[in-house]
């Protein structure tokens, strides 16, 4: 993974002179200030540029060297950028492997793969895996399940425990039914058993 050093009167200088050189544009590019220095007669900041390109094709490079590590040689990756969010999917001929149980390799994959890069990337970036598209048809099925029980708790006045899940989902739970007239939601457990209950509102 390519790291350019630049340097400048400022952050903004040093980050312009980045730009100019690479000819691209603040959003392609992650910034970290290594070194200030005051002078007596000027300041000085040096900068560690990487480009986003580049730890795309190296999350890339990673996952296909882990893969192929799982015996899984047929790979197509599919990257897509999304505001502060890199996603990648993975099409394989083993994509049930990949996934495991209730998607649990999936996440260790992705929490590997997270940890492989934390100096490399800005806090603001996230990596999100997924395998054709799992995590999204499995959060629509969770969003379904979250409002036929919630219906059921409206109707019959009982909360009802979910089954365990991780933030992602439990988000999307919280977030289907923040607007719910009738029930409101609650997270309780510790991870990796963190549940959600949808209890009734008081009338």
């Amino acid at each position: 993974m390519n790291k350019y050093i630049f340097e400048g009167k400022n952050l903004e200088d040093a980050t312009n002179k980045a730009l100019e050189e690479l000819n691209t544009t603040k959003n392609n590019i992650i910034v970290k200030v290594i070194e200030e220095k005051q002078g007596i007669l000027k300041k000085i900041v040096k900068i560690e540029v990487i480009e986003i390109n580049d730890i795309i094709n190296y999350l890339k490079e990673t996952i296909k060297e882990i893969t192929k590590l799982m015996n899984i040689t047929k790979v197509n990756l599919e990257v897509r950028r999304r505001e502060d969010n890199i996603n990648i999917t993975i099409f394989s001929n083993q994509n049930p492997v990949l996934i495991g149980k209730s998607g649990k390799t999936i996440q260790a994959l992705q929490n590997i793969i997270r940890q492989i890069i934390p100096n490399e990337i800005n806090e603001k970036y996230k990596i999100i895996l997924d395998v054709e598209n799992y995590k999204e048809k499995k959060l629509h099925t969770i969003e379904k399940i979250a409002k036929k029980v919630a219906k059921e708790v409206a109707d019959s006045k009982i909360e009802a425990k979910l089954e365990s899940m991780n933030s992602y989902e439990r988000r999307a739970v919280h977030n289907v039914l923040a607007n719910n007239k009738y029930v409101y939601t609650e997270s309780f457990g510790v991870e990796p058993n963190r549940y959600v209950i949808i209890k009734p509102k008081e009338d």
